[in-house]
């Protein structure tokens, strides 16, 4: 356990000497719901949002870009870095075993992706008076299952990779299917019913944390007999379940 304490605060040190790692994952979903919420016409009451305003809409979807862009695209980066250099390798031969580097890295991430969407629901509520989410447990239940199945397909990606140039530009692919389909490009509200269907099933569940967040909001963005919150959420763990055991699978330390 001391072992993994000291591979913590490592990896918090690396990470924050990451500035744009920093400033696109944990502070830009902050800085862009605060930049677009100084739209006029995005606080105006909209028809197509069922009269409210459209920021209040698209508001949890500002958590997505943070929680997608570490675990899809830092994390693996880093393992594929590590594995790069060797240091996985050497690792395996010291009490230190390279899983324990996996393990400080998801902490890391995890506390990461927490502290950027505590900082934006607090300034939300604060500078734009977006209301806090309605059902806090949910929200919460869908952040951490949803960030499961993102860390899954990350891990997928750690496992395949050889380079961190690689893992870079496989972690862009990733980062823009996902956020197309959550509704990062397009608000969900607009986008045709296949999409949006299709929205539901892809991590992180943006449907979900919608919903969670603001039952109205909810209403607007899913689907016409959208499915079952509980339902999404068995999804994700489904997803997070079959995707870290093909990354157990397919990962190599060398």
């Amino acid at each position: 356990m001391s072992a993994l304490l000291k591979l913590v605060k490592v990896e918090t040190k690396l990470f924050l000497r990451d500035s744009a790692t920093v400033v696109f994952g944990v502070l830009f979903p902050t800085g862009l719901l605060l930049g677009l919420g100084s739209i006029p016409a995005l606080k105006e009451p909209s028809p197509e949002t069922g009269g409210l305003r459209s920021i209040d809409v698209w508001a949890p979807t500002a958590l997505v870009f943070g929680m997608v862009m570490i675990a899809v695209q830092h994390i693996p980066a880093v393992i594929a870095t590590y594995r790069e250099r060797g240091i996985l390798r050497r690792l395996s031969t010291t009490p230190v075993h390279p899983r324990s580097v996996l393990l400080a890295q998801m902490i890391v991430a995890f506390a990461s992706v927490v502290v950027s969407a505590a900082l934006m629901i607090l300034l939300a509520w604060a500078v734009l008076d977006i209301a806090p989410p309605e059902r806090p447990l949910r929200l919460a239940v869908a952040f951490v299952v949803g960030y499961a199945a993102l860390l899954g397909i990350g891990m997928i990606s750690a496992a395949v990779v050889r380079t961190s140039s690689a893992a870079n530009q496989l972690g862009t692919l990733l980062f823009v299917a996902l956020m197309f389909f959550g509704g990062a490009f397009l608000p969900r509200a607009l986008m045709p019913e296949a999409l949006r269907e299709a929205g539901e099933f892809v991590p992180p569940g943006l449907q979900a944390l919608t919903s969670a967040w603001s039952s109205e909001a909810g209403e607007i963005t899913a689907t016409a007999g959208g499915q079952p919150f509980w339902l999404q959420i068995a999804i994700m763990a489904g997803i997070a379940v079959a995707a870290s055991a093909v990354a157990a699978k397919l990962f190599r330390w060398e």
